[in-house]
């Protein structure tokens, strides 16, 4: 195939909403989609113990809690190959894309005033800011309302002036269901449009025959 008819690369990343949902105010591409992405499920059975458990075994009370884990990794060296268009390469290496990363996991500096000010006057309940609705996306079959639970980083090269050229960017995002944000929420409804994909595609999967698993009639 040749390159003017190879399909374009579509990047995975993080979408940033206001929290209650409303336009963007960041989104986060990924410069390099990871080769290995690892999704974990934590099933949401009815009993709160294993005496309840066993008289309900197959009840669900809600959704199971996914949890998706990445590695990423970030690198300036195209960016300090053309300086005169990369300005922030050359000033900053990567450290403007890590400090988005950050940002999503600190409040703002006016947000921790605000809440200073008001302990300072006295307020009695003091309610913490809330988060920035944060989606991953992977694919437009695969966008979802996540909260980021482990993040790492490790700079593996600097500059001169030691700004980090080069980092990896480990993440471990805990997807947000309807149990977290509820129905009515920007959130939520993206969280059943996910569940919505997976459910058809599912569908697509279709059923083999008895015979393929040995049995010539299920017992």
């Amino acid at each position: 195939m040749s390159l003017s008819n190879s399909p374009k690369l579509v990047s995975g990343g993080l979408v940033v909403m206001p929290p209650g949902g409303g336009t963007p105010k960041q989104t986060i591409a990924l410069q390099y989609n990871p080769d290995t992405l690892t999704r974990s499920y934590q099933v949401q059975g009815s009993g709160g113990d294993a005496g309840a458990e066993r008289a309900t075994p197959f009840r669900l009370k809600g959704p199971a809690i996914e949890t998706i884990k990445l590695d990423a990794e970030i690198d300036a060296t195209d960016g300090l190959e053309h300086p005169d268009g990369n300005p922030n390469a050359v000033d900053f290496g990567v450290a403007p894309q890590l400090a988005a990363l950050e940002a999503l996991v600190n409040p703002s500096v006016a947000e921790l005033q605000a809440l200073d000010a008001l302990a300072s006057a006295g307020t009695l309940e003091i309610v913490p800011p809330e988060a920035p609705l944060v989606l991953f996306t992977w694919g437009k079959g695969r966008v979802v309302p996540v909260r980021v639970q482990e993040f790492s980083i490790t700079e593996e090269a600097f500059d001169a002036l030691l700004n980090p050229i080069r980092a990896k960017v480990s993440l471990g995002l805990r997807v947000l269901t309807v149990d977290d944000l509820g129905f009515r929420h920007k959130g939520g409804a993206l969280f059943l449009d996910y569940l919505r994909a997976r459910e058809a595609l599912a569908a697509k999967a279709g059923s083999a025959a008895p015979a393929a698993l040995g049995l010539t009639n299920l017992p």
